[in-house]
């Protein structure tokens, strides 16, 4: 009976770990003005008739903070990759030298930064639902054991609000540092 409960708050504490995963990738995705080469981690290519990601056909490199370079491994790829760029809707705007992509990455204005706080805290909102989804199933979970006395059940429940706190603290202290990096000019 012990080992049920355990397993249901160990699923639960991996199902909140995936959330917070799940949003540490999301913010990644979102810049906060500074050049970095997982600006372009969404990035897909037509290769030959397959959709690849940007990283499996061109070396992206940030030779400064303003600006990102695309060095294709095949010279046929500039126009797949450029097209790739602009289909991904980063507001960026690729130019091609004719032997690499070279990106300027714009400062971000008062306006746009505002914006990218809302996202976050939007995708800090999904991974909190994340979390409580977690706590929810897993208090079903526990309502549902037939074997756990009444005192198991409600220390369990205790157990698995707590893991949701300290998953929502979590949540919180990531989204405060992203906004933090986006508001800093």
């Amino acid at each position: 009976m012990g080992e049920d409960i355990q397993f249901i708050i160990d699923t639960t504490k991996e199902a909140m770990e995936n959330a917070i995963k799940h949003l540490e990738k999301q913010l990644s995705n979102i810049r906060a003005g500074k050049a970095t080469p997982s600006m372009l981690g969404s990035v897909m290519v037509d290769y030959y008739g397959s959709q690849t990601p940007l990283s499996q056909v061109a070396n992206v490199n940030t030779p400064d903070g303003r600006t990102i370079t695309v060095q294709p491994w095949e010279k046929t790829m500039l126009q797949e990759i450029e097209r790739g760029i602009m289909l991904a809707n980063l507001g960026f705007n690729p130019m091609n030298n004719g032997e690499s992509i070279i990106i300027n990455v714009p400062a971000l204005t008062e306006e746009r930064r505002i914006n990218l706080v809302k996202q976050v805290k939007a995708e800090a909102e999904d991974a909190k639902v994340g979390v409580r989804n977690a706590r929810k199933e897993a208090n079903n979970e526990i309502k549902n054991l037939d074997d756990a006395s009444e005192d198991a059940q409600k220390n369990a429940e205790l157990d698995i609000q707590t893991l949701t706190d300290s998953y929502v603290k979590k949540i919180d202290d990531t989204t405060s540092i992203k906004e933090k990096e986006i508001m800093t000019i």
